[in-house]
């Protein structure tokens, strides 16, 4: 039997083969990889959140969290992130239906909001430096400044990436699957956005408890 019939005989063509490209777990492989990516800055961000929290309380000098902390400004900025997730999942849903107009507009509303997020933190990083907490005052502004640096520099990356996404789809320069390309960017927007609630519930709302 030759290998066309072979494959055929099996229910699957060469064809098939070459436009579906799942891994042996059934997962599409850049989903995997990237999947694999997350799951190694989830390790990342773990050892900085467990740095800040071996740390906590420890500084022997202030300015102390309470002393910097407006709770409403960052409540406000947290709210726009997580609404940011909702107008990103409907960006997919548009690049799953092939609804292009609805993927480029909820693609920039997302970019927006995420933008906005990273203004809200330059302004709280730029009013805690004035109130005298720098990196290397003390312990708190070492951890502090570390981990929501690297987390707000990660959703820095990711309205770039969005915006490059928006020019790409628009112009139809995505090669393959588009949708899946649109949720390659889902999976880490929605990354930033559960890392920011845990470091938002450790760094700041328990410090009201």
């Amino acid at each position: 039997m030759s290998a066309t019939a072979a494959e055929h005989h099996h229910g699957v063509t060469t064809t098939d083969a070459e436009s579906h490209h799942y891994a042996a777990l059934g997962v599409e492989h850049l989903k995997l990889a990237f999947w694999i990516f997350l799951g190694s800055d989830c390790f990342f961000f773990g050892s900085l959140i467990g740095t800040y929290m071996s740390y906590r309380g420890k500084s022997l000098v202030g300015p102390y969290p309470l002393d910097v902390f407006d709770v409403n400004v960052t409540s406000i900025s947290t709210f726009i992130l997580l609404m940011s997730s909702f107008t990103m999942v409907l960006a997919v849903l548009g690049a799953k239906t092939g609804n292009r107009p609805m993927t480029l507009g909820f693609l920039a509303v997302t970019a927006l909001f995420g933008a906005s997020f990273v203004g809200f933190q330059v302004y709280e990083f730029n009013h805690f430096f004035h109130e005298g907490l720098t990196l290397q005052g003390n312990l708190f502004g070492s951890t502090f400044y570390t981990l929501t640096g690297f987390h707000g520099t990660h959703v820095a990356i990711g309205v770039l990436w969005l915006c490059i996404s928006m020019v790409w789809y628009g112009l139809k320069w995505i090669r393959g699957d588009e949708g899946m390309a649109i949720e390659v960017a889902g999976l880490y927007w929605h990354f930033v956005d559960i890392v920011w609630i845990v470091i938002f519930t450790i760094v700041y709302l328990l410090e009201y408890t």
